[in-house]
């Protein structure tokens, strides 16, 4: 019977023991935690997020990093296999908005009890508290596994699925990631994914709380092509640094390195549905019943009572001006950073606060066909500590389940 040693019992951990297990072999994952799935917990505000029921196609339109590299993996276990697993397993799921799927308890816990529940009747043996710090390699190949007590776990296979370092109240460390590097592997520099953005000023503070729904935005550059680097449509959320909310969250792991570099800008159109024509019509047709009212209560009805402020000041008009004193000019002023609200955005939050950690082992020195090493025989890699990663949406769930899968299948032969 083939011994596999999983380091990690994150999502890809436990789904990689899970694979090994239902190969016949004998597994065992190792979690430095007191219980499974720590991270996984909080995932999606606690509802987890576990895949995206989008053609299996579209997956790759919403990684981030690397995107080649999974394409052995998503089409050996894809979102439909994940949802097929997870069924099997008695969860039940719902699919919202955005094709994102979710258990139907909205409850995380029930997604790592389906997993840890399946390890168990497969006969894996779940040692927790018990961290790994070191590989034991003999001539080339991975055949053990050194705990912090110096016990060594021998093993025909290592599967290395510690995830990131983002969240270390969760129990993250760069522990796997020295591992890898220990045995020669390289790692592409840690940047923090899926966080917050930085923004000037005080208009965020301000504006603290406050979110923004269907709102359409962009992303550029100063330069003299003012390019692109990221536009969508959906919710912003105002914080006392800048801005966050889904839409922000995948912005900033499009755009974050070209961030390090030099201050971009976020345009925001709070009114997409209108074109500046209409939406002055709409602004005359609030004011025409109140034309004796302050121009800063004739707005409720447009605007959300804390912004209405923050855009009279930006459109250079007293809050306490009567709306028939209003020009034209004034009203086209409005109508503009309506249509055009913006931020000077400066950097990304701390890495530790990130939802997921960018960068990893670099995947040129993994096998994509197998996430098995390239330099060392029998050490495969899953999930987040491998230099792949992806939007919001349940992509980067689905990045872990595929990789251990696949990682799993690989260590146990059936590949």
């Amino acid at each position: 019977m083939k011994k596999i040693v999983v380091v990690g019992g994150g999502a890809a951990g436990m789904m990689a023991a899970a694979r090994c297990g239902r190969a016949g072999c004998s597994v065992t994952l190792l979690e430095k935690n007191e219980k499974l799935g720590k991270k996984l917990f909080i995932t999606g505000k606690g509802r987890c997020n576990l895949t995206n029921a989008c053609d299996v196609s579209e997956l790759f339109s919403h990684v981030v990093s690397n995107k080649k590299f999974l394409y052995s993996a998503f089409y050996s276990f894809s979102n439909e296999d994940t949802l097929d697993f997870f069924h099997s397993l008695g969860l039940r799921t719902k699919t919202e908005r955005g094709n994102r799927v979710f258990p139907c308890s909205d409850k995380s816990s029930d997604v790592i009890r389906a997993l840890s529940g399946e390890c168990e009747r497969l006969g894996v043996k779940i040692r927790l508290r018990t961290p790994a710090v070191g590989l034991v390699i003999e001539e080339g190949r991975a055949v053990g596994v050194r705990l912090s007590d110096s016990e060594v776990l021998d093993a025909d296979c290592v599967i290395l699925a510690t995830g990131g370092v983002s969240y270390p109240g969760t129990g993250a460390s760069d522990q796997g990631l020295r591992m890898a590097e220990s045995c020669g592997h390289s790692i592409q520099p840690l940047r923090p994914g899926l966080t917050g953005i930085l923004a000037e000023g005080d208009i965020p503070k301000k504006l603290q709380g406050l979110t923004v729904k269907n709102c359409a935005l962009f992303i550029c550059d100063e330069g003299k092509q003012k390019k692109k680097w990221f536009e969508g449509f959906g919710e912003v959320l105002f914080t006392h640094y800048g801005v966050s909310g889904p839409l922000i969250l995948s912005a900033s792991s499009r755009i974050g390195d070209r961030l390090g570099e030099a201050p971009m800008v976020l345009h925001m159109d709070l009114k997409p549905g209108l074109d500046r024509e209409q939406l002055d019509r709409r602004i005359l047709r609030d004011f025409s019943g109140f034309p004796n009212l302050d121009v800063k209560n004739a707005l409720v009805h447009l605007l959300p009572a804390s912004m209405i402020p923050v855009i009279l000041s930006v459109s250079g008009i007293a809050g306490n001006k009567k709306v028939n004193q209003v020009s034209r000019e004034e009203r086209r002023r409005l109508c503009d950073r309506l249509k055009d609200f913006t931020l000077v955005l400066t950097g990304l939050r701390d890495l530790e606060e990130a939802i997921i950690t960018r960068g990893g082992v670099s995947v040129r020195e993994v096998d994509s066909s197998t996430m098995e090493s390239r330099l060392v025989q029998g050490l495969y890699f899953a999930g987040e500590m491998l230099d792949v990663d992806a939007l919001t949406g349940g992509f980067n769930l689905q990045i872990a389940w595929s990789t251990g899968c696949l990682a799993g299948a690989s260590a146990s032969g059936e590949l």
